[in-house]
């Protein structure tokens, strides 16, 4: 059993790796398939001297091979240095670790509240049916369908500027209530599409446990409805559920660009965007790899978790 799961280990941490690396390749090529002069195109219609076309062009890498320029920065990645960002004219790693505070603050708590509520819907509609299930439907419908920069107008125009109850712009610069309490709205909206598809699947993954002949079997031998809810039907339907959220929660890490933009945070997103608009393709380059190293490891740690979970699931994700 240690040695099957010491396996399982080795084999995704390996196709992790594997992951990463063909995704640092695509990245770094980018730079290499804009159209023209690469140095010309990033400078934004600047005029530069010939001196500093060829020393940006150094820092860039473009005065090496492909492999030479990939090596370089592949290697100063691995020793957390993403290279010199051309706007602020510091390195890309400090610009970055200085705004994760507010991002990765934001996304543990848009990911809290799409997991709890997206399954505390699923758990009430699957198990209480009627009303209350078609209270969730309707709620994950709606959500799903509504885009993170749709509910971020809506949430700053109710709750910020009709109500007053939650600050507009800003990350606070308090304590944790003071920060939680300013990036609620945020946080709200990154999280309502998460909520939707988590409520569905979870209704779905819990709807079809309940149905399953040893659930039946155990309520007819008597076993308390909460237990039998505990212990067979949530355990059966964790699987699918832990898939599925590791991906939404991943891919958090998108929505950040648009809700930290509408928000006035200062996170790793909105210097995406200020980077894409000013062609800071150095800082561009970093983010896109944290993102990629991000989504990787969170669904490398849930493929590890489910086994644990349920022990039926075997190499492969089938069931005996």
């Amino acid at each position: 059993m240690k040695g099957s799961f010491g396996r399982r280990i080795g084999g995704r941490a390996a196709g992790a790796l594997l992951t990463v690396l063909v995704a640092s390749v695509v990245i770094y090529g980018a730079l290499r398939l804009v159209p023209g002069d690469p140095v010309l195109t990033l400078s934004a219609g600047r005029r530069l001297t010939p001196d500093q076309i060829e020393a940006l062009r150094e820092r860039l890498g473009l005065d090496r091979g492909f492999v030479q320029g990939y090596l370089a920065w592949a290697g100063g990645a691995l020793r957390l240095d993403l290279g010199t960002s051309l706007t602020y004219r510091t390195g890309v790693s400090a610009l970055i670790g200085a705004r994760l505070k507010v991002s990765g603050l934001l996304l543990a708590y848009a990911a809290v509240l799409a997991v709890v509520l997206g399954f505390g819907a699923a758990l009430a509609a699957a198990v209480k049916g009627g009303a209350v299930n078609r209270a969730a439907s309707v709620a994950a419908a709606v959500t799903t369908a509504t885009p993170p920069f749709v509910a971020a107008i809506i949430l700053l125009s109710a709750f910020a500027v009709g109500f007053g109850w939650f600050p507009a712009t800003g990350a606070g610069s308090g304590a944790l209530p003071d920060r939680l309490w300013h990036l609620t709205l945020p946080a709200v909206a990154m999280a309502l599409a998460a909520f939707g598809v988590l409520a569905r699947v979870g209704h779905a993954a819990l709807a079809e446990a309940m149905g399953r002949d040893h659930v039946e079997a155990a309520i007819g031998r008597g076993v308390g409805r909460a237990a039998v809810i505990r212990r067979h039907v949530v355990r059966n339907a964790l699987p699918p559920l832990l898939t599925v959220t590791g991906v939404l929660v991943a891919g958090l890490f998108v929505g950040t660009a648009v809700v930290e933009s509408a928000f006035g945070l200062d996170g790793v997103g909105s210097l995406l965007v200020a980077s894409v608009s000013r062609r800071d393709f150095p800082v561009v380059q970093g983010i896109a790899l944290i993102a990629v190293v991000l989504f990787v490891a969170v669904n490398t740690a849930v493929d590890l978790l489910i086994p644990l979970i349920d022990p039926r699931v075997k190499e492969g994700g089938a069931e005996s």
